[in-house]
Parts: C-alpha cells; sequence; structure tokens
C-alpha cells in the first residue's frame, strides 16, 4: 500500500494553511482501514467511522473560529484495545472480557489526547492482555507485517506473511499503514518499540510514571508504560508532552557533533541478524563521521537477563495475580498466553522480594556508566520480522522467537527507563530500529538526542 508517511508537523501546516481539513484525513484513514485486501480487519478491532467524522467536522469548526487546542488537533489517532474508552468494552485483545461491563470513563491517557483534540479512529489488535512480543493472536488474527507481505489475501484468508511484533501488533501495522498519525500502545518488555521497529516506524516508552495508567488494563503494574508509535521521533515528542500532561514545547535541537554516545559491550550487541549487524554498523559510522563521540562500555549487568526475569519475571508474577480468579478459564486463553501466566504461578514472595533488590542494584549501576553519556544505543530487536508459520510451528519456536524479541527491549523496563526506537534500514528492505535510551526522568533529553540522530541518519 502507497501512501504518505503523515507527520504532525506536515499535517498541523497544512490544516493551518487550508491545503487539507481534518474530515479529509479521517476519511483518507477509514479508506485505508476498509482497502480490499489490506490489513485493516487485523489491524482494528473497532473502527470509531461515525464518531470520528464528527469530532473532525468539529475540530473543522473550531480551526475556522480560531481555535487550536494542540499542534495535535483534529488528526486521527488509534488505541490500543487494552485502553478505556467511554461506553466501550475493554477486551484487551481476549475472547474472556467480551462480556465485561463497558467503561464508564475514558483511561487517563485517552483523556488527554481527546482533550487536545486528538481524534479516535478505533481500537487496534494486540497479543492477548498485551503477554508477547511476537505479535500472534488466535482469537482475531494477527495483522501482517507490512515488509514482505504476501499480495492479496483478503482479511479471513490463509496467512501468510511476517510478525508484526507485539504486544502492540495492531497499533505498529495501523501506523505502518498510514491508517493514523499515531498509534497509543504500551510497552511493559518492549510492546511498543518491538513492533515499531520490526514494522519500520517509530515508537518511545517513557518512564513508567511519566504517563497515568488509570484505564489501561495492566499486565505488570511495575513494569507497564504507555506511549506513541509514529512516523518520527518528533512525533513521538509531540505526543509524549501530551500524554505526560506537559506544556508542548518542542524538544531542544541538538548537534550530533560531540553527543556522546554508550554502546553497551553485552550480550545486546551480539547474535545479531546480518540486516540488524549491517544497518546499525552503518548507522554507528555514520554518526561517527558526523562527530559523535562513540564509546564501548562493558556492561556486565545488561547479561544478567536470566535473573531479571526469572519464572516471568516481576509481569508473570502480576500477571499470574490478575489472571488466577480466572485460572478455571485458561482454556479460554490463547494457548501460548495462558502458558506464560502458568510460568509464574511457583514464584514465591521471596523471589519477588529478591526482583525488587536485583533491580534496585541494576539501576545503581547502570545509571554510573551511563552518567557521561547522552544516550545509550543498541539495535532495538536483535533480528528481523520471522514470518508467522516460522514463529508459530511448536511451542518451542514460539518461545525462541518471543525471547529474542524481546532480549534488548526488556532492558529498559526493568532499568525503569526510557527509550525510543527509530527505523535505520534502506528503503524497501527488512525493517531494523536503533534504540536511543536513557535512565529513568530523562525523557525529553532521550527523545532530543534520538530526533539529533533521526536527522543526522535522514541525511546519509
Amino acid at each position: 500500500m502507497s501512501h504518505p508517511a503523515w507527520t504532525v508537523a506536515q499535517l498541523g501546516s497544512d490544516l493551518e494553511k487550508g491545503r487539507t481539513t481534518s474530515r479529509e484525513l479521517v476519511e483518507q484513514a477509514l479508506a485505508r482501514i476498509a482497502e480490499p485486501g489490506g490489513e485493516g480487519a487485523r489491524a482494528f478491532l473497532k473502527v470509531h467511522a461515525d464518531s470520528a467524522r464528527a469530532e473532525a467536522d468539529h475540530a473543522d469548526r473550531l480551526r475556522k473560529a480560531g481555535v487550536r487546542r494542540s499542534p495535535v488537533e483534529g488528526l486521527p489517532v488509534s488505541t490500543k484495545d487494552l485502553f478505556d474508552v467511554a461506553g466501550e468494552v475493554t477486551r484487551a485483545g481476549s475472547r474472556v472480557l467480551e462480556k465485561s461491563p463497558p467503561a464508564k470513563s475514558d483511561a487517563a491517557a485517552v483523556a488527554r489526547l481527546r482533550a487536545a483534540g486528538a481524534i479516535f479512529i478505533g481500537r487496534t489488535n494486540m497479543v492477548e492482555f498485551a503477554f508477547g512480543g511476537v505479535g500472534l493472536n488466535s482469537h482475531y488474527g494477527t495483522p501482517r507485517n507490512p515488509w514482505d507481505r504476501p499480495k492479496g489475501g483478503a482479511a479471513g484468508g490463509p496467512l501468510g506473511g511476517r510478525v508484526p511484533g507485539g504486544s502492540s501488533s495492531g497499533a505498529a501495522v495501523a501506523q505502518a499503514d498510514g491508517m493514523c498519525v499515531m498509534a497509543l500502545g504500551s510497552d511493559t518488555r518492549g510492546s511498543i518499540r518491538q513492533p515499531a521497529a520490526l514494522c519500520g516506524i517509530a515508537g518511545f516508552k517513557p518512564t513508567a510514571r511519566r504517563v497515568p495508567r488509570e484505564g489501561a488494563y495492566p499486565l505488570s503494574w511495575t513494569l507497564d508504560s504507555g506511549g506513541p508509535l509514529a512516523n518520527s521521533v518528533a512525533c513521538c515528542a509531540a505526543y509524549d508532552a501530551i500524554l505526560a500532561g506537559e506544556p508542548s514545547a518542542a524538544l531542544d535541537e541538538l548537534p550530533v557533533k560531540g553527543m556522546r554516545l554508550m554502546l553497551p559491550k553485552s550480550s545486546a550487541l551480539l547474535d545479531l541478524d546480518q540486516e540488524v549487524e549491517a544497518a546499525f554498523q552503518a548507522s554507528i559510522r555514520k554518526l561517527s563521521g558526523d562527530g559523535a563521540q562513540i564509546s564501548e562500555v562493558p556492561m556486565p549487568a545488561f547479561d544478567r537477563q536470566s535473573e531479571y526475569f526469572k519464572g516471568g519475571g516481576f509481569a508473570g508474577a502480576e500477571a499470574y495475580y490478575l489472571h488466577r480468579p480466572n485460572i478455571d478459564r485458561l482454556a479460554e486463553y490463547d494457548p501460548w498466553v495462558a502458558k506464560r501466566v502458568l510460568m509464574s504461578k511457583d514464584l514465591s514472595a521471596a523471589d519477588y522480594v529478591g526482583l525488587g533488590f536485583l533491580r534496585d542494584e541494576f539501576m545503581r549501576q547502570t545509571a554510573a556508566a551511563a552518567a557521561p553519556f547522552d544516550a545509550i544505543l543498541m539495535p532495538s530487536v536483535p533480528c528481523v520480522a520471522p514470518t508467522i508459520a516460522e514463529a508459530s510451528k511448536s511451542d518451542e519456536d514460539y518461545f525462541r522467537w518471543n525471547f529474542r524479541i524481546m532480549r534488548n527491549t526488556g532492558l529498559i523496563n526493568f532499568l525503569d527507563g526510557c527509550a525510543a526506537t527509530l527505523p535505520i534500514h534502506e528503503r524497501g528492505t527488512a525493517p531494523v530500529g536503533l534504540m536511543v535510551c536513557g535512565v529513568g526522568g530523562t525523557d525529553r533529553r532521550t527523545l532530543a538526542v534520538a530526533a539529533a540522530i533521526e536527522r543526522a541518519l535522514a541525511r546519509a
């Protein structure tokens, strides 16, 4: 599917100058969702066509009257199926919650976007209960990655193609296919950054406390973050400010020359697919050539993931607690999600307490190592997207791909840090993401660094 890559800056200018209207943008988004043979029916679990048109007309009237609520006024966005929208059932990609009562109010993140004039185009598909990094959903279908997508194949037909990444699978595909200007996602061990990287778009995982999580169906109270998937780091930054309730201040324009960037010498930089290795090294060479000071720093703490996520870690323990009342309904869950829920049933209270101390130690060590640097760089995902067939052949294959896709991103959730992913592959090749990471609370600075890197690489 060919379409212009929507950005907040370009569309804001077009709206201001009368070159388009919010209603026209909404109609374009709805047409892409409805395109025969496209992924709209798998990417979206519900489309808000009527209300989106009404909200767009309202935004257009306000604009004519000189009212502009925010830089994203009148732009169509999607929301992951785990965020409450007033009057709708929040299914979180599951069949088990289909008969739940409708939400009485919007999730805090949804309310902030709505107050800023964002137009909700629909709810996107996801891995059931957000518990998986591959992106498969046995209940509602799996949206296909935009790269290497089989031609034709209506939404209900045989499913070839590649995985989108998860758990914000529909969000990434909707964004990559031009069905929205921003897709609201969540990230517990990489669920924004993994699908963004595998589908060739940008995404941002904020420090967990930055965006309120009220009204978002949880996976892990300790690790969950809500954030944007969009077509550029600058777009992510525009939505991040709104989601965090901050003034919509522009990012500082930083020079790459003199920027201090850390490469964490660890398993995070090893065992990369050939395409990932080539794109990552080309980006490092370009940044170095532009005057960035890039240093490789030994980070043995990054090699202890088997301890950080033992028995499922925080997410496993908290998901088991959350789903324990449904333990007699696990047959209605996606089989791989059910297995992951049960994986942590024997994790002890002492193990859980120990995780907290282990996390404190990891945060201290990483903060000390990162202190002299503007950001930590690593590949967002060590592999390119496997085929849906490869990732679903057996339990062993599924869990192997799941861990591989989550390998690097999960470190930042355990750190309680923030990270942006931006595409670094050549057009027409397998999508590869570069992850620009910071410790907790450095969100706007990390976004500014990522935007500077994005500008430098765009000139390559």
